[in-house]
């Protein structure tokens, strides 16, 4: 098929890109490289234009014959969403619905929604399924609900056939080593570590050991990006018009913010000191998925499910491009 990107010169969007690439599809990616990068992107497969602007992607859909589209492109930093809220509804919410818009005016039926446990907020117990109540508690992980319901909405009257795929903590890089996280400002906790590992920091912070966990800090369910991808390329193929999957994608299991630290010592040989501060606002003790249902629904198994070997691969790439894309 013919697959519109949009948001693929970013992290989880690049790699997604090289999947549909290296699956036989056509790709085209849609992207203002405001936060994205023009390295990560498949030569002379970029389109440059925001969001906002429907008739250049309406025109972009019908002149590359478009089949169907993954979204990637929203601003994803959650202290910026409670910072500047109107940047989020702006470029998530707006941006999203001149997307649907689009794809409408083409005659595109058919996307794959990047969407996340931001959605969720803080639930009262795990793992977390997909059936649990949405409450999200900052501006960034309600615009992406929106976003969700507005494709149900879509696909009701409009026979839009979606995937909204409920991503847990994207992590590691490429096994090639050239395809990587490269954020301004960096806001992952692996990447922060590894960081320190290189010298480019002094120490980690760990905000908060006195979680009701088993060594008092968070617990994150760390999901590979190359995972990521392949559950996109599954949800492509089981697309449906007028039919809506929601699914969470993530390992099940969890990992503290202390066993990432450890494993990153493991991986770089490096001692990486730790200085601990206050807890975060808004920072729940625990957040680990139930992915059953993308189990069964695309026979979807992620590959990488230790920490170890997704440090490995985050370490190669960061190793070997400190300052990210800029030497690429």
């Amino acid at each position: 098929m013919n697959i519109l990107v949009t948001g693929g010169a970013g992290y989880v969007g690049s790699h997604a890109a090289r999947w549909l690439l290296r699956a036989g599809h056509e790709i085209w990616v849609y992207d203002n490289l405001s936060r994205g990068h023009r390295e990560a992107v498949v030569p002379d497969r970029l389109i440059e234009g925001e969001l906002a602007d429907t008739a250049k992607l309406a025109g972009a859909m019908v002149d590359k014959q478009i089949d169907a589209v993954m979204h990637f492109a929203a601003f994803a930093l959650v202290g910026e969403s409670v910072a500047d809220p109107a940047l989020y509804y702006r470029n998530n919410v707006l941006g999203s619905l001149s997307l649907l818009d689009a794809m409408r005016a083409s005659d595109v039926r058919r996307i794959v929604f990047s969407s996340t446990t931001a959605t969720y907020g803080e639930p009262e117990k795990m793992p977390i399924r997909e059936d649990f109540p949405q409450k999200p508690i900052n501006p960034y992980g309600f615009s992406k609900l929106v976003v969700e319901h507005a494709l149900a909405d879509y696909a009701a009257a409009y026979g839009l056939g979606y995937a909204a795929l409920r991503y847990f903590n994207a992590a590691g890089a490429s096994p090639d080593g050239d395809l990587g996280e490269d954020h301004e400002p960096e806001s992952h906790l692996i990447p922060i570590v590894l960081q320190v590992a290189l010298g480019q920091r002094e120490k980690i912070t760990i905000f908060g050991e006195d979680y009701p966990t088993p060594d008092g800090t968070c617990i994150r369910d760390y999901v590979h990006v190359d995972d990521l991808a392949a559950a996109h390329l599954a949800a492509l193929d089981r697309l449906q018009d007028g039919v809506g999957m929601k699914l969470n994608l993530g390992t099940g299991r969890g990992t503290s913010v202390r066993e990432v630290i450890e494993a990153c010592r493991r991986v770089t040989g490096h001692a990486i000191p730790v200085a601990i501060g206050e807890r975060r606002p808004g920072d729940p003790p625990e957040l680990v998925a139930d992915a059953s249902l993308a189990r069964e629904t695309l026979g979807w198994t992620p590959k990488y499910g230790e920490i170890g070997p997704i440090v490995e691969t985050a370490w190669r790439w960061h190793r070997d491009h400190p300052r990210g894309y800029a030497i690429a």
